[in-house]
């Protein structure tokens, strides 16, 4: 679903440049639920940005279900993330103004979907998420997990490939966190949707399937369900230069 080749990202701070993200190459499965962590300054949000097409490379390609992101125009980026890509923000990002059925429902709107689904769509998966008795309260009448719930259900109501996530548990409590993940796990298992999410804790990134791990705009760690994907990568390559190296080294008669 997501492909990334040599990723490069370099800014100029001052008369100095520092490189945010060094030559990263990545595959993220359809369906795949991964974590992205990493300390302050080792370019994980930076990772996230070029993935979701909200910052343009200095090097490298970014693919999402086959399509170059990465080259996009703004206006092309629009309508690809309209029809492909859920957003979930740390501060939530609602509508003061708007109830939770109205936030839900918004995103639907450009699409051109009619009030009347996109409501039906916003009061189903709100339902889901056990918020029924919150879908006419507006977001300053809502703890700050309802409120997360409801972000997480505007992501989800359209039914996206691809749902990114920056520090989604980041403004909540331990318990609240733990439910709130486990909700993440779950719809997005039962939708086969690819969720990529951003954190600082590993604790919470132990939860997920596959957790990448990034140091100084590096990948250093790729583990999915235990595994070491970087080391899985090594041992095909190593493999495949030694069946490389004795098909060279065989008779010109044999390799005919």
């Amino acid at each position: 679903m997501i492909k990334v080749e040599n990723l490069r990202k370099v800014y100029k701070v001052g008369g100095e440049k520092v490189v945010a993200l060094n030559n990263i190459s990545l595959h993220i499965e359809k369906g795949e639920f991964c974590c992205i962590v990493g300390t302050s300054g080792s370019g994980k949000s930076t990772l996230l940005n070029q993935l979701a097409g909200l910052e343009k490379p200095t090097k490298g390609k970014v693919k999402i279900n086959g399509q170059l992101v990465s080259k996009m125009t703004e206006k092309e980026l629009a309508t690809f993330r309209q029809n492909n890509i859920g957003f979930i923000f740390q501060s939530y990002n609602l509508l003061p103004t708007l109830t939770a059925v109205e936030n839900v429902a918004f995103p639907l709107l450009f699409r051109g979907e009619d009030k009347a689904v996109r409501e039906k769509k916003a009061k189903k998966i709100l339902k889901d998420m056990g918020l029924g008795e919150r879908m006419n309260h507006k977001p300053g009448e809502m703890s700050g997990g309802q409120q997360q719930r409801v972000g997480i259900a505007r992501a989800f109501v359209g039914r996206p490939k691809v749902i990114f996530a920056d520090e989604p548990t980041g403004n909540l409590d331990s318990a609240t966190t733990e439910q709130v993940m486990k909700m993440l796990l779950e719809i997005s298992q039962q939708n086969n949707i690819t969720f990529v999410m951003v954190t600082h804790d590993p604790e919470l990134a132990k939860m997920a399937p596959r957790i990448i791990t990034l140091k100084d705009g590096r990948i250093v760690s790729d583990m999915r369900n235990g595994v070491s994907l970087l080391e899985e990568d090594m041992l095909i390559s190593q493999q495949r230069s030694q069946e490389e190296n004795q098909t060279a080294s065989r008779p010109q008669a044999d390799r005919q």
